[in-house]
């Protein structure tokens, strides 16, 4: 009987703990990850061709705000975000921008780094938050909050599972859409 007792007691006492997972919890779980590396393919969903188009090949970040995505297939082409400058590399071709002076790629820049290092004001500077599911398994999606961003991107939605985000899915307010799949690789 004691055991009974106590095995409800212990469950009794882990309800409200489990209940008062949210936003904050999810946040701070995310502002635990110091970076890493993982694999990625990225499903691009655009109105204007037959098929999508896929990419894949590797991501890399450092908090706090250094990201670094090397597309290997179809075609080589790196794309490195370091700060508040956006560089683009492909075959002889390199591109790069002052987001600084782009406030609207910015909130774009702004949603990938907010969530990768759990930063919910620079989230919510430009996005609402809704949040759905457990620490196991979570969603969260942002609904731009300004005019200029909601003409750029419909919403964007992210899916995890504790710390780790596990997809990131872009719909455009074209109607376009990506769909990026993230799995961890090992440390070096």
């Amino acid at each position: 009987m004691k055991r009974v007792l106590g095995g409800l007691l212990l469950i009794a006492l882990s309800i409200p703990a489990l209940a008062a997972w949210g936003l904050p919890q999810l946040m701070d779980d995310l502002s635990r990850t110091r970076g890493g590396r993982a694999r990625f393919v990225e499903i691009k969903y655009i109105a204007l061709l037959d098929r999508p188009v896929v990419a894949s090949g590797e991501i890399s970040f450092t908090t706090p705000d250094r990201l670094e995505k090397r597309t290997l297939t179809p075609r080589p082409e790196v794309l490195l975000l370091d700060k508040d400058r956006l560089t683009l590399e492909r075959g002889q071709q390199k591109l790069s921008i002052d987001l600084a002076s782009r406030p609207e790629a910015m909130a774009f820049v702004d949603s990938i780094r907010g969530a990768l290092t759990g930063n919910r004001q620079a989230l919510e500077r430009n996005y609402a938050l809704h949040l759905a599911g457990s620490r196991d398994q979570w969603t969260l999606t942002l609904l731009p909050s300004e005019q200029v961003i909601a003409g750029i991107v419909q919403k964007i939605t992210i899916t995890g599972q504790r710390n780790r985000i596990c997809s990131i899915e872009y719909l455009q307010a074209d109607g376009d859409r990506a769909v990026m799949s993230i799995e961890p690789l090992p440390d070096k």
